[in-house]
């Protein structure tokens, strides 16, 4: 039994099977799931659990060689840039809300968030660890 790092077995297995290059993308509550595009939802009540939670577990497992976040993040929560790229320890690229949502379009996977917060969403993009 998997006690450390990400413990739910969908977001697991999928972490372990990306490959070099490969999108996953985790979500607000809100962001719609492209047709075809897996969905793990982890979404229990509002709020739960919180999207930089998530992410912030998520890096604990992940290689990201680069990632994306909306353009109209910087002005709606400033403060969840300046944490991203504290964890990610990089700038973002900044595209807009629908090319965003445009670009989730080919991730292996949308992770669902709790979270309440219009455009808390980021594309990750797995590097390599060598």
């Amino acid at each position: 039994m998997k006690f450390t790092g990400i413990l739910h077995g969908g977001l697991s297995e999928l972490v372990a099977r990306l490959g070099h290059g490969e999108e996953i993308v985790i979500s607000d509550y809100g962001l719609p799931v492209p047709e075809g595009v897996a969905q793990i939802d982890l979404a229990v009540k509002p709020g739960v659990p919180a999207f930089l939670d998530v992410v912030e577990t998520t890096l604990s497992e992940l290689v990201v060689e680069s990632w994306v976040l909306a353009e109209e993040l910087k002005s709606a929560k400033p403060d969840y840039v300046a944490k991203m790229e504290e964890l990610l320890k990089s700038a973002p690229e900044f595209v807009t809300h629908e090319q965003f949502k445009n670009r989730s379009r080919r991730a292996r996977a949308v992770i669902r968030t709790g979270e309440w917060t219009p455009y808390a969403n980021v594309i990750l993009r797995a590097g390599v660890p060598f």
